[in-house]
């Protein structure tokens, strides 16, 4: 990658995955990139490996915008909406982190904002319950028609797709999840299929799977936008860190 780091192009959008759980010299040299801001927000974790995750994943996100801006990763500044997602001070790219466990991914847009999340695949986790208290009835009536070894990748699907949406909009989680359904089957795309507040809003959005569940990960991204691609790329840190 370094120096030659992908053209983000208009209508194209970029993930790149990588690992939080790096050695102490790749956290030291993140750690270096942070804002005060950052670094107090780190200390505030109680334990050590969730601090140096937040330390990296923001390292990360720094060094990939410097690399796209051909700016010093240390010198960009960051302001916070209301319901606290990150936006560059200034003119520069749209973009979304998302992480669970280890595995990060970081979503980038030159042309309008995009929403990502990531979530592992846990053999032993059961979601029914979950989506009959958050999912609209349009939704768990599809993941209960679903065979029961598909449901827990359907769940995943289901929550990383509205996460996804969400996050695109900035609203966190203040918008009712049963407030609008997404596609959530095995096989079937990525799609926003209903809004209580507009039957027009599902014309301006575009959702994709990202999964990879050969690495027991389900994700996707989002953004109110139509016709783009997503071209994705792994991190090397090792490059990432080198100039």
């Amino acid at each position: 990658m370094g120096s030659a780091i992908p053209t983000l192009e208009p209508g194209i959008i970029h993930v790149w995955r990588g690992s939080l759980d790096l050695g102490q010299e790749a956290y030291r040299r993140f750690q270096s990139l942070l804002a005060d801001d950052e670094r107090a927000r780190a200390a505030r974790f109680h334990f050590p490996r969730d601090r140096a995750r937040f330390v990296v994943g923001r390292g990360l996100l720094r060094a990939l915008l410097g690399r796209y801006l051909a700016a010093d990763p240390a010198h960009l500044r960051f302001r916070y909406s209301i319901h606290e997602k990150p936006a560059l001070v200034g003119p520069g790219l749209y973009f979304n982190l998302a992480h669970s466990g280890a595995t990060a991914l970081f979503a980038f847009s030159p042309s309008f904002d995009v929403g990502v999340d990531v979530e592992l695949v846990q053999p032993e986790f059961e979601g029914d319950r979950i989506a009959e208290r958050f999912f609209s009835p349009a939704e768990i009536e599809a993941l209960q028609a679903l065979p029961e070894e598909d449901r827990r990748v359907a769940f995943l699907s289901c929550w990383t797709r509205k996460e996804a949406f969400l996050k695109a909009r900035g609203d966190g989680l203040t918008l009712a999840l049963d407030s609008f359904d997404v596609s959530l089957a095995p096989n079937e795309p990525a799609a926003l299929l209903r809004t209580a507040w507009s039957s027009q809003e599902c014309s301006r959005w575009q959702l994709l799977d990202l999964s990879d569940t050969e690495q027991g990960q389900v994700a996707a991204v989002a953004a109110p936008a139509t016709g783009w691609h997503c071209v994705r790329h792994e991190i090397d840190t090792e490059t990432l860190l080198s100039d």
